[in-house]
């Protein structure tokens, strides 16, 4: 009995993986062990950055609050806790945008905190 590779399957893998390769440079993009090997670790820096992602904006959200708070005489640390302690739930995303784009809504927060 011959053997049965099942071609199709195997060049729709490759295939899918060179598809996916599009616009790499070089031999990246049309060998497909090449292909294959950069496109494992650009899918895991792409997982990993959606992380480091998350991480950088809350970093950023923080230093604008933080800046705002300290105009009006308060630290970033007592603001969050006076805030928590208050029973003001808006998260730091919500405060930074107030921060940046409506500076007297933040006042009154910082005011009503205080």
């Amino acid at each position: 009995m011959p053997r049965s590779v099942n071609a199709v399957a195997s060049r729709a893998r490759r295939k899918k993986i060179l598809k996916q390769a599009k616009g790499f440079y070089g031999k990246r993009k049309n060998v497909y062990t090449v292909a294959k090997n950069v496109l494992e670790k650009g899918l895991g820096y792409k997982y990993v950055g959606r992380k480091l992602k998350k991480r950088d904006y809350r970093a950023l959200w923080i230093v604008r609050i933080n800046a705002a708070c300290r105009e009006e005489g308060i630290s970033y640390s007592q603001f969050m806790g006076k805030l928590a302690a208050k029973g003001i739930d808006l998260n730091r995303k919500v405060l930074a945008d107030l921060a940046m784009n409506e500076p007297e809504s933040f006042k009154k927060i910082v005011a009503e905190v205080k």
